[in-house]
């Protein structure tokens, strides 16, 4: 048995949107006694969902027609609903949008002014050719303008597609490339780590290279204005526009509602296609039942618009959530900075990645001495698998009163496979349990159902935030093959996890990473667990290197500024592996490096190191936070053969 490290208390249960949900629609006798009707009934439970959750729309007569494949099932095809008159249907007092500056700027929306601006932008894109099917993409901050943009292309059945600014003009072409939107929403310079960073030049140079694309609208901000040659204001663009109330163009269940992009490391990224009920219906599951969000709780997610957490959080709208937006550094100027803005903005649920806590806990902040998280219930850990002792640093020196749910699953279906359950104790290193409607199941390389041990994270059933497909993929191959080709019927995710005894999962990391020196197979988190430990240790990252006939784990350690990695300090690593693991789980190699390479949604790039150290070419490096880290891991002479 795993440490129990909270407990939700009976009047909390009691309170929970998903007690209220099991009352209503049950009786169950607990989660799991739910999670199984849940995934036995589809059809009533995602009816269920649609009912208990108040979507605005026509649900027809059938919620489920099953198909000869997995892909093929179709949800709610009858339907008919509109994805931003459903985000905007609340009216509640206050603000709805609070954006925050690194710089220390501040606004507010209401509501209704919300709904007014969204009428004005949406008149603007119709004027501009923009209609049903169309696309749209914003390369913005995570600002409230953005959402803005979203909401008024969703509103007109146009597909939304969004990017960070600070992505390279080679990683935005590669992407916006293959959409070919008809309208661009940009802004001319953004602030982080305390620098302001223009990207003007870069924004007409990627427009120029666009065919389809016949405005390129800037947001001011950052203290620039954006004026200029071949821009539009976005007060330009509505100011022949009086506010109304919206219009809103009723769309199928399956219809096109978000693009997003894989990674992209090993090739051009995947456009994935999101359909408009199933992003809907899937989010309002995971933010109502999972996470417990009510009408006025306040939701702050610390997210780029270039990953998925971004759509994600902006769906809570339609659970009428205010929602805290955040543009720049998390650390600048201090390690407190997100801390005093949950303080400060009252926040109830609180998103952010599993690096950004071990970042924390490695710097020594402690929030519990010194902020006033009262109003915090709700902590979201994703991205990465977080540790144990990241979730003991939580309850020690955040907040000992907290559900801390550490969410797991992916771009690929704009969701979780796991996550929280707010009537569920927490166990460290667990995501608590397997999501309502998630048929989520563990195999051997067999396709075996597994316990006691990691295994591949399957799914045995389609549900409704499963992909329509990837872009120019008319056959759907390329969509077979990334999800259905280890274990024909099966969606592979990719992940190495273990079911545990209470009901929740403990992930290991990517499969597609997984070590196997003498064909045992080792989760590149186990080792991580143990590197920590050691107090020199900054980050670290494990690959396979092909050796001999077989693997052998090769450890690259950054360091804390001013620590040189001697005989010593290997020795030391390679023993608190080998104590709190196996004999197999320790590295041939530990090599220094000076940075180690992310993805831009923060992930280690484990297979860009592992592609490198075995002669193989990495096709699409900018797609990474930092690409010039890459240098590190080539032509290493320690690596070479014979060493």
């Amino acid at each position: 048995m795993n440490t129990c490290l909270w407990t939700p208390s009976a009047e909390r249960v009691s309170a929970s949107l998903l007690n209220r949900f099991m009352r209503e629609y049950g009786p169950f006798e607990g989660y799991d006694a739910l999670w199984e009707w849940s995934v036995t009934d589809r059809a009533a439970f995602w009816s269920t969902v649609w009912d208990f959750c108040g979507v605005t729309g026509l649900k027809g007569n059938s919620a489920l027609s099953p198909g000869e494949h997995m892909i093929d099932d179709r949800f709610f095809p009858e339907a008919r609903l509109n994805y931003a008159e459903n985000l905007l249907r609340a009216d509640l007092p206050g603000p709805v949008l609070i954006g925050i500056g690194e710089d220390g700027t501040r606004s507010e929306m209401s509501w209704a002014e919300l709904r007014a601006e969204v009428s004005r932008l949406q008149q603007a894109l119709r004027a501009a050719g923009v209609g049903k099917g169309d696309r749209v993409a914003g390369v913005m901050p995570n600002i409230p303008e953005t959402i803005l943009a979203m909401l008024a292309a969703t509103s007109l059945g146009a597909v939304w597609s969004s990017c960070s600014p600070d992505f390279g003009t080679q990683t935005l072409i590669d992407r916006l490339g293959q959409i070919r939107p008809k309208v661009i929403f940009t802004v001319p310079a953004y602030h982080y780590n305390g620098k302001t960073h223009r990207c003007m030049d870069k924004l007409r140079d990627l427009a120029g290279k666009l065919d389809d694309c016949s405005h390129l609208v800037c947001v001011p901000y950052a203290g620039e204005s954006g004026e200029g040659p071949g821009v539009v204001t976005l007060a330009e663009f509505c100011a022949p526009h009086a506010a109304g109330e919206p219009v809103f163009e009723p769309m199928g269940f399956d219809d096109p509602l978000f693009i997003l992009f894989s990674s992209g490391t090993t090739g051009l990224p995947k456009c994935i296609i999101h359909r408009t009920g199933g992003a809907l219906l899937q989010h309002l599951k995971e933010h109502q039942l999972q996470g417990d969000i009510r009408p006025g709780d306040r939701l702050f997610y610390y997210t780029t618009c270039g990953w998925m957490m971004w759509n994600w959080q902006v769906s809570a709208l339609a659970s009428g959530a205010t929602l805290v937006l955040f543009d720049g550094s998390p650390f600048y100027p201090s390690p407190s900075r997100l801390a005093d803005l949950c303080v400060a903005e009252r926040v109830t649920h609180f998103g952010i990645s599993a690096k950004y806590i071990e970042s924390c806990m490695a710097a020594g902040f402690q929030p519990k001495d010194s902020h006033d998280l009262t109003a915090l219930r709700v902590l979201f850990s994703t991205g990465s698998p977080l540790s144990e002792s990241g979730f003991a640093y939580v309850y020690e020196r955040w907040k000992s009163d907290l559900c801390l749910s550490s969410i797991a699953g992916g771009t690929d279906i704009l969701g979780c496979f796991v996550g929280g359950s707010p009537i569920s104790p927490v166990y460290a290193g667990q995501s608590q349990k397997r999501q309502l409607g998630m048929a989520v199941d563990v195999v051997d390389e067999a396709g075996t159902p597994l316990r006691g041990s990691p295994g591949e994270l399957i799914s045995r059933l389609s549900h409704p935030s499963m992909p329509l497909g990837f872009l120019n993929d008319t056959d759907r191959a390329r969509y077979r093959n990334s999800y259905f080709e280890t274990y024909p019927g099966l969606w592979h995710q990719g992940d190495l996890v273990e079911l545990m005894p209470e009901g929740g999962m403990e992930f290991f990391g990517r499969s597609d990473a997984t070590l196997n020196p003498g064909g045992v197979r080792i989760g590149t988190a186990e080792l991580y667990r143990q590197v920590e430990r050691v107090a020199e240790v900054a980050d670290c990252v494990a690959v396979g290197q092909r050796w001999n006939n077989d693997e052998r784990i090769i450890l690259f350690v950054q360091l804390q500024r001013g620590v040189a990695l001697t005989e010593a300090l290997v020795k030391r690593i390679r023993d608190e592996i080998r104590a709190n693991t196996s004999p197999r789980h320790v590295p041939a190699k530990v090599i220094q490096v000076a940075a180690i390479p992310y993805t831009r949604t923060g992930k280690i790039a484990e297979l860009a190191i592992k592609n490198l150290i075995n002669g193989r070419d990495v096709t699409n490096g900018s797609a990474l936070r930092n690409p010039e880290s890459l240098q590190y891991f080539s032509n290493l002479p320690e690596i070479s053969h014979g060493n």
